[in-house]
């Protein structure tokens, strides 16, 4: 059973809970389409390489890269291609595939696989600014996250974030979770009012003691009234 499809290329990647240090992860594809895809460039990409790196194998030798290579791909058919990464925590991965479909040039590319790293306790499921995406200066605002547990937790800390037009970073808030039962979800807020006028970049950061297991970002845009 295919998990996710983007025309013309159903995937999967599996698996999506790895142990610290070096795993395998195998990418599923099947072409969907009509027409053979040729002279395939697929490549697996971190979004946060610090935590999960992509190394290519060449014989028994690991070197950082990320390419593998297929001749083609025909109508209804399908491929694993396996893939070797060192992982310090969890993140988001996505494969991309260059290559030739009916005589042209061909782009492709996945959405994003959250892999675990098993021994993390917790993760943000999302970050969400409580406004449309245009607001105006002097109003306040809610900044949401959410954390969910992985094993029951305690000694977790949130924090938020938000960065000014004019590149200042400022702290809205800083939460220290005390107790995240195994695969409930807890709701945090923060607030920040817009002084100046442009692009606030939101982040929450998820820490286990000092190190950080989890980030995500939000865009908020202020004009004048």
């Amino acid at each position: 059973m295919w998990s996710r499809y983007k025309y013309p290329i159903e995937y999967e990647l599996e698996p999506m809970e790895i142990e610290r240090g070096a795993s395998w992860l195998t990418l599923k594809l099947k072409n969907t389409g009509t027409a053979t895809l040729k002279k395939l460039d697929i490549q697996l990409h971190s979004l946060d390489t610090d935590y999960i790196s992509v190394l290519t194998v060449y014989g028994t030798w690991y070197g950082f890269g990320t390419g593998q290579y297929l001749e083609a791909l025909e109508p209804n058919k399908e491929t694993k291609l396996v893939f070797r990464v060192n992982a310090n925590g969890s993140a988001d991965v996505y494969a991309t595939i260059k290559g030739r479909e009916d005589g042209e040039n061909f782009w492709w590319e996945s959405g994003y696989t959250r892999i675990h790293v098993s021994d993390e306790k917790a993760y943000l499921e999302s970050l969400l600014v409580l406004s449309n995406p245009y607001t105006t200066i002097g109003q306040t605002l809610s900044v949401e996250a959410t954390v969910k547990g992985l094993r029951k937790a305690s000694g977790l800390k949130l924090e938020f974030w938000v960065e000014t037009p004019s590149g200042k970073n400022e702290q809205q808030a800083k939460i220290d979770i005390k107790d995240l039962p195994t695969g409930e979800e807890a709701r945090y807020t923060a607030e920040f009012t817009p002084k100046e006028t442009g692009r606030y970049a939101v982040y929450a950061y998820l820490y286990d003691g000092w190190r950080r297991i989890d980030h995500k970002m939000d865009y908020i845009y202020a004009q004048k009234q």
